[in-house]
């Protein structure tokens, strides 16, 4: 599975559970540090450490294996290189506002 792929299943598994406001971005050419953004609000630490799972096992059977990860309570963030799977609490994806920061990003319809 490319890059592509994997960041439009990451998207889709996160709506499936509940995320809202999925967003894949196009990074290629704008980051010299991934390819593809994904962007997901969860409801609640729980629920964004479940889907982060499901995301991991997912990649892994798919080829795609997380080589960073960081854990928080408002912000979950999966590296895999060529995609990196942002998962925020409602409050953080605001106040980090990586939909505007990455504002000429294309986005990818992933539905």
């Amino acid at each position: 599975m490319d890059g592509k792929q994997f960041a439009i299943e990451a998207a889709k598994l996160a709506a499936a559970t509940r995320c809202h406001s999925v967003v894949v971005l196009d990074v290629r050419g704008l980051s010299p540090l991934t390819d593809y953004l994904v962007l997901a609000t969860g409801n609640s630490d729980r629920q964004m450490r479940g889907v982060c799972g499901e995301i991991e096992e997912m990649g892994d059977e798919n080829g795609q294996h997380v080589m960073t990860r960081s854990l928080d309570e408002q912000w979950i963030l999966l590296d895999y290189v060529d995609v990196i799977v942002h998962l925020f609490e409602h409050e953080s994806r605001m106040f980090y506002d990586l939909d505007s920061l990455w504002g000429d990003a294309p986005r990818i319809d992933w539905k």
